[in-house]
């Protein structure tokens, strides 16, 4: 099964925070995460794909682009996006059935809105999802704490199931990309 690892909104501002709005949870480990991902995805020849909210910063300048510190391979394709769900008014889906892909490893920023919204939108459409546990991140909201919203997810999108196609949820840890779905269907 061909496989991709998508990493969504990883951008410096969503990141670092600008104003009034913090920083993410655990930021460094997050970073470091991603990075130790993407040099496993690389090692397997596993395309590595990137997806922007132009919400971020504006759609422009240095606040937009995928933080300074996370290591984006050459070449590697940016979808940007205008909405919560990268797959809608983007050519993400397009793509990834035009590569054959089966398989997602999926992570990146802010739980509680675009992953969630990914992990979800990917199983309905014909795709079995691997969740990067340690490898999302969000900030405080107003009812509980990020660790809070991170843990809930990771809970709720552990075999969260659409019938063919399913998600699962990982440690970064763990052989992502040797995909675990079968075992279960």
């Amino acid at each position: 099964m061909k496989q991709a690892l998508l990493i969504i909104d990883a951008q410096q501002e969503l990141i670092e925070g600008k104003g009034e709005q913090k920083p993410v949870y655990e930021k460094e480990k997050l970073i470091q995460t991603i990075n130790n991902v993407i040099e496993e995805a690389e090692k397997r020849e596993i395309p590595i794909l990137f997806v922007r909210d132009v919400d971020v910063a504006g759609g422009e300048g240095d606040g937009f682009q995928v933080h300074r510190d996370i290591h984006v391979p050459q070449g590697a394709p940016m979808f940007n996006k205008q909405a919560t769900n990268a797959f809608y008014g983007t050519e993400l889906l397009r793509y990834l059935q035009n590569s054959e892909v089966g398989h997602l490893v999926v992570m990146g920023c802010q739980t509680e809105y675009c992953i969630d919204t990914a992990v979800r939108t990917a199983t309905v459409n014909g795709f079995d999802v691997t969740l990067v546990e340690n490898g999302h991140s969000t900030t405080d909201s107003t009812v509980l704490s990020a660790k809070q919203i991170i843990a809930h997810h990771n809970k709720t999108l552990h075999g969260h199931y659409n019938v063919d196609n399913f998600s699962v949820v990982r440690s970064s840890e763990e052989a992502l990309f040797e995909p675990i779905h079968d075992d279960y269907r």
